[in-house]
């Protein structure tokens, strides 16, 4: 058979462009399947693929005959595949083609494709030659795209429709293996993506776990030793390393409460750092910072207990910012604050021992504001028992433990300041000798612990006050020159400790007329 430039020919009326470019893209990108590819067949040998294929693009002109670029196409067609509906058998156009064909071509096929409609309104007449043709039925319920399609091929090719739909079906089966296959492998390598991710995620939260750690080792145990040696320049040093740390971490709303509240707590021990070399500015910035931080969090989870705790030590921390720069009505507003935060704790965790600590730390600092100016003695004393009491139930649940002894006997000076300030110089001293007996006890078992040191020098500056405003020269001279000695030490442990270069002064005016004049002005009159 005289092989064409063309496999087929797409007969169609324009009104049917859709299924034109539809069928012609089907036969085109169809491929015979492997062993079926160069059989001899009545059509000739069987080609790999059946392009190209001839579709008219363009309208028709208005004349009334074929174009000469269609003729020429249906001369080199070796077949005729008409796209039969309502408008193919209405086109004048469609029936010459079919015409043309036939005429040029008597012997070559012509293959119907049945698009839309039922046969007797969707064949063109002329596509009859005494019998109806066998047609591919495109409709919905019928052969369908695929099976129509391998019909279209089976009439082109001359190869029988049962091996194309038995090599179509192996075809399909060998796609779905390859498909399921390759989905299959998609999943594992997804599962292994997602075990990686998940690793890596792991990693990540280990290494944030371990250097989280490290953050809450600088601020508790290494901080308590470097306390207890007075180095403030290596304290401001690890807390700038901690601060490093959560510089890296970019966005802070990203970190969880945990991490904020963390450094929260750096600030808050790096503005006390600021305040112990006597910068109350950069103090306060510290400390307001980690206020706006730890309200966020509180903000986010009210009746969460650490969230309240960590928002304590903010109102605590400004608050004594403030009653550094003597300003005295906000530290109390933002101590008050404090108080109701510890009462809170109390409420949600009655047993537990921090709730009580801080009460009695915020019942501390209502003790401390109210002796400031104006003079408040019965709320001084109210506070300040509250205050000793709180530390001391903390003290029975851990006895040993340095920080609450150091407390309890810190608490006894507030009372004591507060019996003074009333007036009752016995009770005062009462207090003072128990505070005094308790860092004695603390000397002894921590001699080299500049926290330690700082308690008796303080002690012993007080002592030395009451026992001038009871004119007992030899006692309070001997408490001064314990406290000189004492302070010395410290001195040569930091020599940039603002507050303990201060103390220097405040040791020299102890016991003499002026400072007992002084001090007697400041208590109420009984």
């Amino acid at each position: 058979m005289e092989e064409g430039r063309y496999r087929a020919f797409v007969s169609y009326s324009h009104r049917n462009a859709r299924w034109g470019r539809r069928i012609h893209r089907a036969l085109e990108t169809y491929r015979i399947p492997k062993k079926l590819i160069g059989g001899a067949t009545a059509r000739g040998m069987v080609p790999p693929r059946l392009s190209p294929i001839f579709r008219d693009r363009e309208e028709l002109s208005a004349g009334d005959d074929l174009s000469q670029q269609v003729r020429d196409a249906l001369a080199d067609s070796e077949a005729l595949v008409v796209l039969c509906s309502p408008h193919a058998r209405a086109s004048m156009w469609v029936a010459k083609e079919i015409e043309t064909f036939r005429a040029l071509h008597p012997y070559r096929p012509i293959l119907a494709a049945l698009i839309e409609g039922e046969p007797d309104e969707a064949f063109p007449s002329a596509l009859f030659d005494g019998r109806e043709p066998v047609a591919a039925d495109f409709r919905k319920g019928k052969d369908g795209k695929r099976l129509a399609t391998l019909k279209l091929v089976a009439g082109l090719t001359g190869l029988g429709l049962d091996a194309l739909v038995q090599r179509d079906a192996q075809r399909q089966f060998r796609r779905v293996i390859a498909i399921t296959l390759g989905a299959g492998i998609a999943v594992l390598v997804m599962a292994a993506l997602l075990v990686m991710a998940l690793r890596a995620q792991a990693e990540a939260e280990r290494q944030r776990a371990e250097a989280e750690g490290l953050v809450e080792y600088m601020l508790t145990d290494l901080r308590d030793r470097l306390k207890g040696v007075g180095r403030l320049d290596v304290m401001t040093a690890v807390n700038e390393r901690a601060m490093g740390y959560y510089g890296k971490q970019g966005d802070l709303s990203g970190l969880p409460e945990n991490s904020l509240n963390r450094r929260a707590r750096i600030l808050h021990a790096m503005g006390e750092d600021d305040e112990k070399r006597g910068d109350l500015g950069k103090a306060l910035a510290k400390f307001t910072e980690a206020h706006r931080t730890t309200a966020a969090v509180l903000a986010q989870k009210p009746n969460d207990a650490d969230a309240i705790f960590a928002h304590a030590q903010s109102e605590y921390w400004v608050g004594y910012g403030r009653y550094l720069r003597n300003e005295t009505a906000q530290a109390k507003s933002h101590w008050q604050q404090y108080g109701q935060h510890a009462r809170a704790l109390t409420k949600i965790a009655p047993k537990d021992v921090r709730s009580h600590q801080e009460l009695g730390y915020a019942e501390g600092n209502l003790c401390s504001a109210a002796q400031e100016v104006p003079h408040d003695p019965p709320e001084a004393l109210r506070a300040c028992q509250v205050a000793l009491d709180s530390m001391q139930r903390v003290l029975e649940g851990k006895p040993t433990d340095l920080s609450a002894r150091l407390d309890v006997a810190n608490r006894h000076a507030w009372l004591a300041d507060a019996f003074k300030l009333s007036g009752n110089l016995e009770a005062a001293l009462e207090h003072r000798m128990a505070q005094e007996d308790l860092a004695r006890k603390l000397v002894r078992e921590h001699p080299s612990d500049a926290r330690v040191s700082d308690l008796w020098v303080r002690t012993e500056m007080e002592a030395a006050r009451i026992f001038a405003l009871k004119a007992d020269t030899p006692a309070c001279q001997s408490r001064r020159a314990s406290a000189e000695v004492t302070r010395r030490k410290l001195a040569q442990l930091d020599p940039n400790n603002i507050e303990w270069i201060r103390m220097q002064k405040k040791i020299n005016q102890l016991c003499t007329e002026k400072e007992r004049e002084n001090r007697a002005s400041q208590i109420a009159p009984t």
